[in-house]
């Protein structure tokens, strides 16, 4: 058995493997490049990235594109559903921080949305 960490005698392994690219890795990058708006975002806001703010607010992204808005409770179960386990006491304290730096939007329906200048940073009409 050859150890593959060894110099060969000169004869270099030859392998017979193409590079195939896997079928959905297009669709594995989509979500980082929309990872790093969300992160351009809130270093233009002065908040640190952190996982429950990168799902809280890619789920208001996607709310939005569906027409829909989100509360608390239904931010809280759309997370649940994609089964992003965080707790209804997360959420809620990560949009009330969201919130008080202005990047979401507390509307009279109790639901929240981005703030138009937030969806701006997003969108790259206002650089970050």
């Amino acid at each position: 058995m050859q150890n593959p960490q060894l110099p060969t005698d000169g004869n270099p392994q030859r392998r017979n493997t193409a590079f195939q690219p896997d079928p959905g890795l297009l669709e594995a990058l989509a979500p980082l490049q929309g990872n790093e708006r969300i992160r351009q975002l809130l270093k233009c806001f002065g908040l640190r990235t952190s996982l429950v703010r990168l799902k809280v607010i890619d789920a208001l992204l996607t709310a939005a594109g569906n027409d829909r808005r989100l509360g608390v409770r239904g931010m809280h179960s759309h997370l649940l559903a994609l089964d992003i386990p965080l707790s209804f006491l997360s959420v809620r304290e990560v949009l009330k921080r969201l919130c008080s730096e202005g990047v979401v939007v507390l509307n009279s329906d109790k639901s929240y949305s981005l703030h138009p200048q937030a969806e701006a940073v997003l969108m790259g009409k206002i650089e970050a």
